[in-house]
């Protein structure tokens, strides 16, 4: 069963990634195989996938950090495998897995600011404010949880077009998802684009404006939360009722959690991405652009 999702034109700023095959060696199965994407800017998407569907290495790709064996990815028309300086100066990741020079972090942001013309001193006081950081903190003393929140700080301050974030929030306690949550929704611009990979679903879905799911080399959902909660609806029922308008159900503490077709006086719903995602691997979603 398929269902069809529309997702929004192309833009002249964007992530292009046209028909790519990468594979780590000769030997290997390809991670992606004549794969395509289109990112467009003013997004935060989500993307999701089971461990070992490359959504690590789609992030790398992205930067000019991994090189297709076929095909091309731009950035605003640019080939980023080149990595030419006015690219990068619009590009930035957070990885999972990072180490930091020991020095303090203003050494460190005066010594890799620099690289970003469009860098802001304001968003860095902001988010390091927010996370209840130092600014003079010394980042060989800090925890792994409090690396990261520093690191994501420098990150915004950049003010970097495209940011692309890789587990987030992994380490981090609940409060400083919180924290995570509110300097994500405030540093956000018309002219940014940030993709977060993460297994951490409730920790992202109220920041999100689009949804990528990963499976084998292919998309198996491409879709705006948009038209998500347009066609779908959202909600825990009873047994009673389970009607035949339910497409997905799984049992929770709290009753069945469904996913079903919205119908005309329905409410919107909230998007629930761990339901959705769960979804997408049983019903086959699918989500394809318009001619």
């Amino acid at each position: 069963m398929s269902y069809i999702l529309r997702t929004p034109k192309r833009k002249t700023n964007m992530i292009d990634v046209q028909n790519i095959t990468f594979r780590y060696s000769s030997k290997s199965e390809p991670v992606f195989h004549n794969f395509c994407l289109q990112l467009e800017q003013n997004k935060v998407y989500g993307l999701l996938g089971e461990n070992g569907t490359g959504k690590s290495t789609l992030l790398y790709l992205l930067m000019g950090l991994l090189r297709p064996e076929e095909g091309i990815i731009t950035v605003d028309n640019a080939d980023v495998s080149q990595r030419k300086r006015a690219t990068l100066q619009q590009m930035y990741i957070v990885p999972e897995e990072f180490d930091l020079p020991q020095m303090r972090f203003t050494d460190y942001v005066a010594t890799y600011r620099p690289f970003y013309p469009a860098f802001s001193d304001d968003i860095l006081h902001r988010c390091m404010d927010e996370f209840h950081l130092p600014l003079d903190a010394r980042l060989n003393q800090l925890s792994m949880g409090d690396k990261k929140k520093a690191l994501m700080s420098f990150a915004l301050a950049t003010n970097v077009r495209y940011l692309l974030m890789d587990e987030p929030t992994n380490g981090l306690d609940l409060p400083s998802k919180k924290q995570f949550r509110k300097v994500i929704a405030t540093t956000m611009t018309e002219e940014r684009t940030l993709i977060i990979a993460t297994h951490q679903l409730h920790d992202v879905e109220a920041l999100l404006d689009h949804v990528l799911i990963l499976q084998g080399s292919k998309l198996l959902l491409n879709a705006s939360v948009a038209d998500l909660c347009e066609q779908y609806t959202f909600d825990v029922r009873s047994n009673d009722a389970l009607t035949d308008d339910v497409l997905y159900s799984e049992r929770t503490p709290q009753g069945n959690a469904t996913l079903s077709f919205r119908q005309p006086d329905d409410e919107e719903t909230p998007l629930n991405l761990e339901l959705l995602f769960n979804a997408a691997h049983k019903i086959s979603l699918t989500a394809n652009s318009p001619d």
